[in-house]
């Protein structure tokens, strides 16, 4: 919601007040991969809930289940795999 009402630049520096110590249950090194992902599938319908299923399953064995054609697009990175093939 924050990028397609306020843009990526207002989601990236959501993601960086987040990383600066706001307490939600994710992994320390998850917010800079998910601003990694946001800022370089800009071009994509990637915001914020799917770099945190992304960069999650980078860190749990790569696999995500989903039809959305833009993961396949990230897939390409060599991290990921998306299910059903």
């Amino acid at each position: 919601m924050i990028e397609s009402r306020l843009g990526t630049n207002a989601l990236l520096a959501f993601i960086g007040d987040l990383d600066a110590g706001y307490a939600v249950h994710h992994s320390s090194e998850g917010w800079g991969r998910m601003a990694q992902l946001v800022k370089r599938y800009a071009d994509l319908p990637l915001g914020f809930a799917d770099a945190a299923v992304v960069e999650c399953a980078e860190r749990h064995g790569g696999r995500v289940m989903t039809l959305d054609k833009h993961f396949a697009i990230v897939a390409r990175e060599g991290k990921l795999a998306v299910l059903p093939e």
